[in-house]
């Protein structure tokens, strides 16, 4: 067991001066993924900043009709609050496909968008890893990356993110709030999370001492449907082999709207804008889907055993996208 010292702050901006005092501060929100990488070694906090006591718990309307999502808020309740459950299905969904009903009582929304990879070889000390030790090596190009990225990776690390949550996020345009020493700023969720590049270690563009307090969804698109998907390995407690998030409105049998977000493929959530851009004012058909899809993918890299990625994500986001058509009829425009 390594020592570590624990602070308890009152308020959002004690956390963050806590925090800035020094070297190797975390914040501690449910413990759900921070905690078990400091059981394996991979994690080793000076101090845990427990903010989970924190006025950052509530679901709110904004101003605008959007959404605003405290960071202490529980997986739980945010999958089931009625103006998620109504507004925004496929964040709910997309919650309710993430872990176990005793994880989701406790993971945060923070937590969850600062979760790292499940990488085998990232969670293994004994094993060399850039994105626990830069400079090291990345044995999964090599060794087992079935489970891995196929979009947006670098030769310094081919690891996935687990969010389903961020995924979804993705695909309903959310922003992320955040408050650090020089104040406060805000991120778009599809800017939050980092390719790996050079730097892999860097999971996101969150700066030194800065605290997520909360993510803001924009209002609903009028008459736009959306769903969340998941493929893995098993039915349930398992992380996406490939995931798709969309929102789609048909008007006259043409897309009036299109977002598109697929996880388990990337670094961070894959916002599609290629296949977005393929499928405004095009037919709202198999075909249309098809060409889009394809397009997208066209630039993935996939290593020698996670190929089937490919065309498991066209055909998912295929079904999704069907499925979004068949339950919004078309409107007369």
């Amino acid at each position: 067991m390594k020592p570590f010292g624990y602070a308890r702050p009152a308020s959002a901006d004690e956390a963050v001066r806590l925090c800035a005092a020094g070297p190797g501060a975390r914040f501690l929100g449910g413990g759900t993924n921070l905690v078990d990488l400091m059981k394996l070694g991979v994690e080793t906090p000076r101090v845990l900043i427990d903010v989970s006591g924190l006025p950052l718990h509530r679901v709110t309307r904004t101003a605008e009709g959007g959404l605003s999502i405290g960071a202490t808020v529980r997986n739980s309740d945010l999958a089931a609050h009625p103006d998620v459950t109504e507004h925004y299905p496929a964040l709910s969904q997309a919650l309710l496909a993430g872990a176990s009903g005793q994880l989701r009582n406790a993971a945060t929304t923070g937590g969850n968008l600062l979760q790292r990879t499940r990488c085998r070889y990232f969670q293994d000390v004994s094993k060399p890893c850039n994105k626990r030790l830069p400079g090291s090596g990345c044995p999964a190009r090599e060794g087992t990356h079935r489970d891995l990225a196929i979009l947006g990776h670098s030769p310094e690390c081919v690891a996935t993110n687990p969010s389903d949550m961020a995924v979804a996020l993705a695909a309903l345009n959310a922003t992320v709030h955040l408050l650090g020493p020089e104040g406060e700023r805000t991120v778009p969720l599809t800017e939050f999370h980092r390719l790996p590049e050079e730097n892999p270690d860097q999971d996101t563009v969150i700066r030194p001492g800065e605290l997520i307090t909360e993510v803001v969804l924009p209002p609903p698109v009028p008459g736009a449907a959306s769903r969340y998907r998941k493929a893995r390995d098993r039915a349930s407690f398992a992380f996406a082999l490939v995931s798709v998030a969309a929102t789609l409105r048909v008007a006259a049998g043409r897309v009036e709207h299109a977002t598109l977000a697929f996880g388990g493929v990337a670094h961070r959530p894959w916002r599609a804008r290629r296949a977005e851009a393929e499928l405004r004012d095009a037919p709202a058909t198999p075909a249309a889907f098809q060409h889009a899809l394809i397009a997208e993918l066209a630039e993935a890299r996939p290593l020698r055993d996670n190929a089937f990625k490919v065309d498991l994500a066209r055909r998912l986001a295929l079904d999704v996208l069907g499925e979004l058509t068949e339950r919004q009829p078309a409107r007369s425009g």
